[in-house]
């Protein structure tokens, strides 16, 4: 099948490489610009929730992921004390961003993909056969993630989510015996080397009994990571513009859905893509039916992270969000699949 048409991606995280790599794979020409390298670390919770089997299969990902820990138990913290545990209705896949990207990217080059790394589009704009997966859109915000990777740290679960005052963490299995290590803070007047950052952070909202713990596990300092200017929920949509990923919407941390998302959207908008390199509809319209496709698949969720979030977060609301919790009384598989 022929191709006339190239696409070009601007941003090689989870989104753009998937696309381009199914794309390739189809037979069209695809350049991707990615600002940074491979592999590299990335904020990020490192479990995969509500990833369903359609999206792995038109994206062909399942012998990227075919490694990835199935985690299905989940423990909660509020406060530094255990509230409850969970089981997941599907389980979470945990898998490294460093080793997730480093691998979508050597498949897109041994397609014959053509990825620019080191190379940044100064202000990513638009234009027909260009897709926007730059990453989050940057605004004034008081959030901030910080992560890092640990070692000989037992956990209670495959997963733990630990609340705090302004805060929560999630920790989760990763490849390797690792432990990934994840915060969304309000941000504080805290200034400290690395991953101190992160324990004076925890230590700030409430969470010294894990800081505690992490102190006494062996930290790998080169896998910190930090990132800041937040901005949840979905991204104001340019006209004839197609943007993915999390510069499509960006949803809260806590339902571990980010990665889903990227992908997700990566499958949503490829048929629009096919039928535009073939030649077949024109760049407007491949956008129309592409964000059409965006606004139905992640509506209901992003509206329902929305309302959930703060009560993640300030300490009145956990407590209220605990006792429901410990008495059952919470809808929790309805809420699961509203998120996912």
């Amino acid at each position: 099948m022929k191709f006339p048409r190239s696409i070009e991606i601007v941003g090689g995280g989870l989104a753009g490489l998937s696309l381009g790599l199914a794309l390739r794979r189809a037979g069209v020409t695809v350049t991707i610009f990615e600002a940074g390298r491979y592999p590299r670390h990335r904020v990020c919770g490192e479990f995969i929730t509500g990833l369903d089997e359609s999206t792995i299969a038109r994206l062909g990902l399942a012998p990227i992921l075919q490694d990835a820990l199935p985690n299905r138990k989940l423990a909660w913290f509020i406060g530094g004390k255990f509230s409850r545990h969970q089981h997941l209705p599907s389980p979470a896949l945990g898998l490294s961003r460093y080793a997730l990207d480093a691998r979508i990217a050597a498949a897109f080059i041994a397609a014959g993909g053509d990825l620019r790394v080191d190379t940044r589009i100064a202000v990513p704009t638009s234009s027909p056969g260009r897709v926007l997966a730059h990453g989050r859109r940057r605004g004034r915000s008081t959030w901030i993630g910080l992560k890092f990777h640990a070692r000989d740290l037992p956990l209670d679960s495959d997963l733990e989510l630990h609340l705090g005052d302004q805060a929560y963490t999630g920790l989760s299995r990763i490849e390797g015996g690792a432990v990934n290590v994840c915060g969304l803070f309000r941000r504080r007047s805290l200034a400290a080397p690395g991953p101190q950052l992160l324990l004076d952070y925890l230590r700030a909202a409430g969470l010294a009994t894990l800081a505690a713990r992490l102190d006494r596990a062996e930290i790998e300092a080169a896998s910190f990571c930090a990132v800041a200017a937040l901005s949840f929920g979905p991204a104001p949509v340019l006209a004839n513009s197609i943007a993915l990923g999390d510069a499509c919407a960006m949803i809260p941390p806590f339902t571990g859905n980010g990665m889903a998302m990227a992908f997700q959207s990566a499958a949503l908008a490829l048929d629009p893509l096919l039928a535009y390199a073939r030649g077949e509809i024109g760049w407007p319209e491949a956008c129309r039916v592409t964000n059409a496709a965006l606004r139905r698949r992640f509506r209901v969720r992003l509206a329902s992270a929305g309302i959930l979030h703060p009560f993640l977060l300030q300490p009145l609301r956990q407590r209220w969000f605990a006792a429901f919790n410990r008495a059952r009384l919470l809808p929790l598989r309805p809420l699961y699949a509203a998120l996912h």
